[in-house]
């Protein structure tokens, strides 16, 4: 259901009423069933008026059955009224479904498109405006398809009875109705392009102010710690303030185009209230139709203001329609499909001038060769910037060289199916990320089947056993959000115990040691060196304790390998590792 959305939205793109159409495939005749039920529990709505002009012409002109009539009219309506409950309960209950399941399957389309698109995608998008289009457009969307199937519905029934009935009983009035169409299809046009513009740069502005405040909720303990925070405040504040004057602009247009159309159609009401009676006089129709003319013109004009009332709402969640499809369409996805499964891997990578430039920029590898042998650990220093983390992530996959050739255990890299090739890598990132959740839940992430002998052994290795066993609740005391109950050190090492408990091939360690204390980082090396066996390694560090026991150290400097061997060979070559290492 969820590649269903993504395909719609790509068949239909650029006319969001036939991608929000399309959306609800599979559940057209639940639909279909509350429609149904919604004529039958609107039924005393536009039954009403009819009976009250009968009962009016039976009290005005008494028979001998008048009395029969207005008590079977009363009955009538009482069923009539009471079946609503039944009715209506069941028409929400159909509706609500069909529009609930495709709220769901909206946000779950969103969490699986995003998992596939490229990493570089993903770092121009800034998490709050990702959030916003999940939660707050979905819900959008789920508000306009509400919106438009009760209100449409309401509208064209109630309108299509008033006039059925009219054009049936009074030709003549029947066309002082339809009169107010043109007035109401105008006032649609008049305003529809200006409301629309609006929403569009209230939605643009809103995504950037919960990216903002995102940011700011992050920045808070560094603001504090800098006695910022009103230079927080200001900031933020001057978001909100754009949000203040679009959000003022919107309204006021709004309200501006409800008041005009509601002052136009109560115009027209007193107008066909004058028609009407001026008929009556002439004696073209009875008291009891000119109640009954009148109440079925009430309806055609509640029925024309909720259509173009409803016209902001549909501006609004049509923006969010789009808002959703700037994600499902987008083609910066990762791709498997037709590329070589990967049962398992050697470890084996050969750079081979390598080039990489990220989107009109200048290129940050340049014509890198480098050849890392299956089992060996390599270990890559470099000033910052000078491209060791893009050279990870080109291992990863996360990246593909814009020229060269990347070739692992001798296939190129960007011939094989990178989903199989990472369940054989495992990473440890310089800036851990934790889920909420408990210390064993982060540490197990994706390896359901760990037993408590094997989450026992990663726990000495990484020097987390005596931490854990001074929490009350062991491995499972909850971390918080982001691991913010947790040390900079402990949450580190939970990140290198989740990579060994994959029991991985490859290893890929960006300053994974960086927040370790002395103490806690020589025994995580002890172990690390144990775990490294015929495993290959790739070692981010700016550590002398880091990397001096790594195979082979490369030296990177402007996107190259200038330098490599061991720490004794670079030592002795008095080169850039020397100095390097001299300045440290």
């Amino acid at each position: 259901m969820m590649s269903n959305i993504q395909e719609n939205y790509e068949k239909n793109k650029g006319n969001p009423f036939k991608t929000l159409l399309a959306l609800y495939q599979g559940n057209y005749k639940r639909l279909l069933v509350s429609a149904l039920l919604y004529i039958v529990k609107d039924t005393p709505a536009w039954i009403s008026p009819l009976i009250m002009s009968i009962v009016i012409d039976t009290i005005t002109k008494i028979k001998a059955n008048s009395l029969r009539t207005v008590i079977f009219c009363g009955i009538f309506m009482i069923f009539l009224i009471l079946q609503n409950i039944i009715s209506n309960y069941f028409h929400t209950k159909f509706y609500s479904t069909a529009i609930r399941h495709v709220e769901a399957n909206l946000r779950g389309a969103l969490i699986r498109k995003l998992q596939q698109l490229s990493i570089s995608y993903q770092k121009d998008l800034k998490s709050g405006v990702l959030q916003s289009k999940i939660m707050r457009d979905v819900e959008t969307v789920q508000t306009l398809s509400s919106q438009i199937f009760i209100s449409l519905l309401s509208i064209s029934v109630n309108m299509f009875v008033a006039l059925a009935i009219t054009l049936v009983t009074s030709r003549i009035v029947f066309l002082f109705f339809i009169a107010t169409i043109p007035i109401a299809t105008f006032l649609i046009k008049l305003f529809s392009k200006q409301i629309e513009s609006s929403n569009s740069d209230f939605r643009h502005e809103m995504e950037q102010t919960s990216a903002k405040v995102m940011e700011m909720i992050h920045f808070v303990p560094m603001s504090r710690a800098h006695a910022l925070e009103n230079q927080e405040i200001s900031r933020l504040r001057q978001q909100f303030d754009k949000i203040f004057k679009k959000g003022i602009k919107l309204d006021v247009l709004q309200a501006f185009f409800g008041s005009v159309s509601w002052s136009v159609f109560q115009l027209f009401q007193v107008f066909c209230l004058i028609f009407t009676a001026i008929l009556a006089i002439k004696g073209k129709i009875t008291p009891g139709e000119v109640v009954m003319y009148q109440t079925y013109f009430g309806t055609v004009v509640a029925s024309a203001a909720n259509l173009i009332n409803l016209i902001p709402m549909v501006a609004k969640g049509v923006e969010s329609v789009n808002s959703i499809g700037e994600i499902l369409i987008s083609d910066k996805v990762e791709t498997h499909q037709g590329q070589i499964e990967v049962a398992e891997i050697k470890g084996q990578f050969s750079f081979e001038n390598v080039y990489f430039s990220y989107e009109n920029d200048k290129n940050i590898i340049k014509g890198l060769n480098l050849t890392v042998k299956s089992g060996e650990t390599i270990a890559l220093v470099g000033a910052s910037g000078s491209g060791k983390t893009t050279i990870l992530n080109l291992a990863i996959g996360f990246i593909a060289a814009t020229s060269g050739r990347l070739l692992l255990d001798g296939q190129e890299m960007s011939t094989l199916n990178l989903h199989s090739v990472r369940k054989h890598i495992a990473v440890v990132p310089q800036n851990s990320i934790l889920l909420s959740g408990t210390i064993r839940d982060n540490i197990t992430y994706g390896a359901d089947d760990v037993t408590d002998a094997q989450l026992e052994k990663v726990l000495q290795m990484t020097n987390l056993k005596d931490v854990i066993d001074k929490l009350p609740d062991g491995v499972k005391t909850e971390v918080g959000e982001n691991g913010d109950m947790l040390s900079g050190g402990q949450k580190q090492r939970i990140s290198i115990a989740r990579a060994l408990i994959r029991d991985p091939k490859v290893i890929v360690m960006d300053e994974a040691t960086s927040a370790l204390d002395v103490i806690s980082e020589k025994k995580i090396q002890e172990s690390l060196v144990e775990m490294q066996k015929n495993r290959t390694t790739f070692i981010v560090a700016h550590r002398l304790s880091t990397i001096r026991n790594a195979d082979r150290i490369a030296v990177i400097q402007s996107g190259k390998c200038v330098e490599i061997g061991t720490f004794e060979e670079l030592m002795a070559l008095k080169g850039e590792f020397y100095q390097m290492q001299k300045l440290q």
